[in-house]
């Protein structure tokens, strides 16, 4: 079965409640003494013994109730556990380039989410792991320090890119997120250059999430669940859509529903886009944020999506549209998804990719 609530359960819990219902049965009154009228003789009779009723037995009864926790989930993509272990790492965030001589690239179809955030007249990928892993990862980029708010709720993921200038370095030292870049693992990280064709050297760097993870501190925290799910036949507002496009900064976007895979498969520039080994890329939900971007505090030529307050929202899944509204009080919180009734929106278990549009650059199809 599968479960709307947030909260990752690791163990089944069992709540008994016992309660007691007492009957207690009442004495009787004591009968009255009855002295018979004496008859013409000599003799009287005794008088009759006092009667008095013994009390009804007393009985409890105690009624037992069994609660038990929804099934524990993974908290990245709403699928039962199948690896406690996997269920328990922190989440890895890798910083993927989307220049046209970087594609296709490899790890984003073994990615539980992905965001695509614009960066300067182009965009760029943070693909979050942690239910799988993948070999070879890349080829991969410098953050920003858009993703110090975007990745927050991930309580403190490991972070793995080619590192950024003076300023973008700064913010991300500073914040909670682990870095893992060349220079930050001392050359340790699995890292290693590949030039597959005529791409220049800044398009070339690869690693793997399990060498990444070699990094892993110890009792890093497994991430909070990011999305609400749906429950198995669960009905849900809706209107039909077999798709979506994007204008995201210099790359057209569209996502289109299969029915056969029950996914949406995405494309770039009106062609198909590839994982570099798992096919063309797919999410089970696609999940448009609008959001405002200003200039970077690092680089004024670089925008900033702000994923902390209010929004819209569009939520495709399970090849239909619902509309609603995006909220985030805090970096630290996951997105709350709300449809037009203020219901929160529940996903179809599995991968998602997340869009970070701008304003009014979203058409669904």
């Amino acid at each position: 079965m599968l479960h709307r609530s947030r909260t990752l359960s690791r163990t089944l819990t069992f709540v008994v409640v016992a309660g007691f219902l007492a009957a207690c049965g009442g004495s009787g009154e004591a009968a009255p003494t009855t002295t018979q009228a004496p008859v013409p003789t000599t003799t009287t009779e005794a008088p009759a013994p006092t009667s008095t009723a013994a009390p009804a037995p007393t009985s409890s009864v105690a009624e037992t109730t069994t609660t038990i926790a929804p099934e524990p989930v993974m908290p990245l993509t709403g699928l039962p556990i199948a690896d406690q272990a996997l269920a328990l790492r922190p989440a890895l965030v890798v910083k993927l380039d989307n220049h046209p001589q970087a594609r296709p690239q490899f790890g984003l179809n073994a990615a539980d989410i992905v965001f695509e955030e614009n960066v300067e007249r182009l965009t760029r990928f943070a693909a979050v792991f942690q239910s799988q892993d993948s070999d070879r990862v890349g080829p991969i980029r410098s953050g920003r320090t858009q993703d110090v708010a975007l990745l927050g709720s991930l309580n403190a993921p490991l972070f793995g890119w080619s590192g950024g200038n003076g300023n973008v370095t700064r913010a991300i030292n500073d914040s909670d997120l682990i870095s893992l870049s060349p220079t930050s693992t001392g050359g340790k990280g699995g890292f290693f250059r590949d030039k597959r064709g005529n791409e220049t050297s800044e398009h070339t760097l690869y690693s793997s999430t399990p060498a990444l993870y070699t990094f892993t501190p110890i009792y890093a925290p497994a991430p909070q669940q990011q999305f609400a799910y749906r429950t198995e036949g669960e009905a849900f507002n809706a209107e039909p859509a077999t798709g979506v496009d994007v204008d995201m900064d210099g790359v057209k976007v569209n996502w289109t529903w299969d029915a056969a895979s029950s996914s949406y498969l995405r494309f770039q520039g009106g062609k198909p886009h590839n994982d570099a080994t798992l096919g063309q890329v797919n999410a089970a939900n696609v999940v448009v944020l609008e959001v405002d971007y200003r200039p970077s505090p690092a680089d004024a030529r670089s925008p900033e999506a702000q994923t902390v307050g209010t929004g819209v929202v569009y939520v495709f899944t399970g090849g239909v549209l619902i509309r609603g509204t995006w909220t985030r009080a805090d970096r630290l919180l996951p997105f709350t998804l709300t449809d037009a009734s203020g219901v929160e929106i529940g996903l179809t278990p599995g991968r998602t990719w997340v869009e970070l549009a701008r304003v009014e650059s979203t058409t669904p199809t």
